[in-house]
């Protein structure tokens, strides 16, 4: 029975190196955004003020046009994309 036992090792190797580089870059991504983190809770509160609003409009509104927003805050857009234009919305009107 224990010939027939897969080590953790030995399933490490059937993972595909994709995997490993995209991790590598989350971790990586992570560990900059908590050096960027750090750095703003230096500055002037207003002016990271100001930086956060840009961040999130600049988020906010791609998420509107393109409709990639994560589930939970669909009824969000929902509500909030009407007002705005849409990826879709560019085809559909009729020229004169």
């Amino acid at each position: 029975m224990l010939l027939l036992a897969v080590t953790t090792a030995e399933k490490l190797k059937h993972v595909p190196r994709s995997f490993w580089i995209d991790l590598a870059i989350v971790i990586l991504g992570l560990f900059a955004v908590v050096i960027v983190i750090r750095k703003i809770m230096q500055m002037n509160k207003i002016i990271a003020g100001i930086i956060l609003a840009v961040i999130l409009v600049l988020v906010g509104f791609n998420w509107i046009y393109e409709r990639n927003e994560p589930k939970f805050l669909s009824p969000l857009v929902d509500m909030i994309a009407p007002f705005f234009p849409a990826k879709g919305s560019y085809g559909a009107a009729k020229p004169h």
